[in-house]
């Protein structure tokens, strides 16, 4: 109901309206205008379904299976992107609702899962992989140096702008301090971690996930810590490290426990995981893997179910 209705309504019962047939009626008339709102917004939620994803993904999310699934359901694909760990602290926290969360690790899963934990998560699904590497901008001063010289001498060159995500709210920053730690005692550097990345909370490094590409294409950054498929979907030049620094993000894929819009959900995670999404994931420098479920299987809807063991064959 409009401002002005309700206006004239308050001013038709305040000039002294006794009769009481006249009062049930326009009471009937303000509380079925809330149920007709209610149940518009209502609508309105069963089309929208929010996907909460790791901030790696988002060129992936907005421009490809966003759009794509929209496209093949009709639904309205809503992301958020931030580290996992941060997502997960701000449901735990009742700060943000969402129907999908996908996570970069295993681990941020487990931090939902369970009473104590708000039992947020039941069950999630391993579907892909992606590499940690050290991209840097092309147009950097520093850029001939990492085709010239070895990535860990090129981090400790004065005057180079590094950038990572905070080792407490997203996994690849907890992977930058473990693959450089890893450096060091390869190449026996006792010091290369506190020369590289300084403090684990270095404010000088350390930005939100979502914006740390941003920052190394406009130039704000010589180079950064990236998973392969922003690399690879930005067209971001980039170090591999040696095999044995290997460290890979693990993609997981769950439907909360209080999804608005459980229906919703289950069709995009249907959709993440059929054939044509699985092939939007490879096109996007993601090294898709076979489903593997953990939590319990029970509480997975049928259809998820479905296309999960057509994906594991």
């Amino acid at each position: 109901m409009n401002t002005a209705v309700h206006r004239n309504i308050l001013a038709f019962i305040t000039n002294g309206v006794s009769n009481m047939f006249i009062r049930k009626l326009l009471a009937s008339v303000v509380v079925m205008s809330g149920v007709m709102g209610a149940s518009a917004n209502a609508f309105a939620d069963e089309s929208d379904v929010n996907v909460l994803y790791a901030g790696s993904l988002v060129n992936l999310m907005e421009k490809s299976v966003g759009p794509a699934f929209e496209k093949e359901t009709g639904l309205r694909f809503k992301g958020y992107a931030a580290g996992s760990n941060k997502i997960a602290n701000e449901i735990k926290g009742k700060l943000r609702r969402g129907d999908v969360f996908i996570s970069a690790s295993p681990k941020v899963n487990a931090s939902l899962m369970g009473e104590a934990n708000g039992d947020h998560v039941t069950w999630y699904v391993n579907f892909a992989e992606s590499p940690l590497l050290i991209g840097y901008n092309p147009k950097s001063r520093f850029a001939n140096d990492f085709k010239t010289k070895k990535w860990d001498q090129v981090l400790q060159d004065p005057g180079i702008r590094l950038g990572r995500t905070d080792p407490k709210l997203d996994p690849k920053g907890a992977f930058t301090v473990e693959l450089m730690t890893k450096a060091a005692q390869a190449y026996n550097q006792p010091d290369l971690v506190e020369k590289t990345l300084g403090a684990p909370e270095n404010p000088e490094q350390v930005l939100p996930e979502e914006t740390l590409v941003g920052r190394l294409q406009s130039g704000q950054l010589d180079a950064g810590f990236f998973y392969s498929t922003e690399t690879s979907d930005l067209k971001i030049p980039s170090i591999h490290p040696a095999p044995e620094l290997n460290i890979k993000a693990n993609y997981t894929l769950t439907i909360l426990n209080d999804a608005p819009n459980s229906a919703g959900a289950a069709r995009f995670v249907n959709f993440l995981l059929s054939a044509e999404g699985r092939k939007l994931l490879a096109e996007h420098g993601v090294d898709v893997t076979k489903p593997a479920v953990n939590g319990q299987t029970q509480a997975i809807p049928p259809s998820v179910q479905a296309v999960i063991d057509a994906a594991q064959q």
